[in-house]
């Protein structure tokens, strides 16, 4: 199956673009066949960047509208349209539309993890690692901010930027579900371990933090490094974190502990949908292909180049 996806990839003149929370069968198969495994961010800027005709999305649906704005001109695939994302699905357009109506004298900035819909009404869109100099930079030219869809990246940024923002009410059901009580008891048993937090978890995790960062920042957090690291995000993100890291060893956040109703919620089920055999489908067939009105992509695309020239 793998080498009939390497095959069709080259003939097709194709890339896979996989995304950090993955599996590592994916994640791999993009790096031995050209494309890349990163954030949905640069997964798009890679797609847009390559030769390829045909952009193949291992992720979420997001992640596929995402790239399509960035290459309205290229095929675009998700291996499953069903695979979406809480922050987006709890941010739907006619709603966010009048939230935004309501205070219509601030600036918009949503997360990159919302619909294509939703970076079209906004004035920015940020990542994970950009957003605390984004909104920094905004605050310095006197803005006051209407922040989307992360309620608890958006309140780190706030608390760290000393911005007027407002939050809407959104969270990841994976880092929801981190317990600070539970990793302060994990942190007795490994008290030299190093804790890494992304900032989509509740504000009582990240303050027991070391490290509060995006993916690749977690990721870089250990790179040539071993020793103890207790990890606060999705757990396909050890695949990549065990590839540059001395023999590190990682440990989950707990999810379990008070008022926790699974056993480990460390991994997000819709990342999980992705797997070889749709994949297989997907490039074979050229099916799941990710369609978005061109309005909506020429007003996304402002929103996203903003930030794109804003990090360079």
């Amino acid at each position: 199956m793998i080498e009939e996806i390497k095959q069709l990839l080259k003939q097709k003149n194709a890339v896979l673009v996989a995304h950090y929370y993955v599996s590592p069968e994916l994640q791999d198969l993009a790096e031995e066949t050209g494309g890349i495994t990163s954030d949905s961010l640069e997964m798009a800027r890679f797609g847009k960047n390559s030769s390829a005709d045909i952009i193949v999305v291992a992720g979420v649906k997001f992640m596929g509208e995402t790239a399509k704005i960035l290459s309205p001109e290229k095929k675009v695939l998700v291996l499953d349209k069903n695979a979406t994302c809480s922050l987006d699905e709890g941010c739907p357009i006619d709603e966010f539309s009048k939230f935004c109506d309501e205070n219509s004298n601030r600036t918009i900035v949503v997360y990159a993890n919302t619909s294509a819909e939703i970076k079209a009404k906004a004035d920015w869109v940020v990542t994970s690692g950009s957003a605390l100099s984004v909104v920094k930079h905004l605050k310095q030219q006197g803005e006051k901010i209407l922040w989307a869809p992360d309620k608890h990246l958006g309140y780190y940024v706030k608390t760290n930027s000393n911005a007027d923002m407002i939050l809407w009410d959104g969270h990841c059901v994976v880092h929801e579900k981190f317990k600070a009580d539970s990793l302060k008891q994990l942190k007795q048993k490994h008290p030299s371990a190093t804790i890494l937090v992304h900032p989509e978890s509740p504000k009582a995790v990240i303050e027991l933090a070391d490290l509060v960062g995006s993916t690749t920042a977690i990721i870089d957090a250990v790179r040539n490094k071993s020793g103890i690291f207790i990890v606060a995000t999705d757990n396909g993100i050890f695949h990549q974190m065990q590839k540059v890291s001395n023999n590190a060893t990682l440990i989950e956040a707990p999810s379990r502990g008070y008022a926790a109703d699974c056993e480990s919620c460390a991994h997000c089920d819709w990342m999980a949908m992705n797997n070889t055999e749709k994949l297989l489908l997907t490039i074979k067939n050229e099916i799941n292909e990710i369609n978005i009105d061109p309005k909506i992509i020429t007003k996304a695309q402002h929103s996203i180049n903003r930030l794109l020239n804003f990090t360079k």
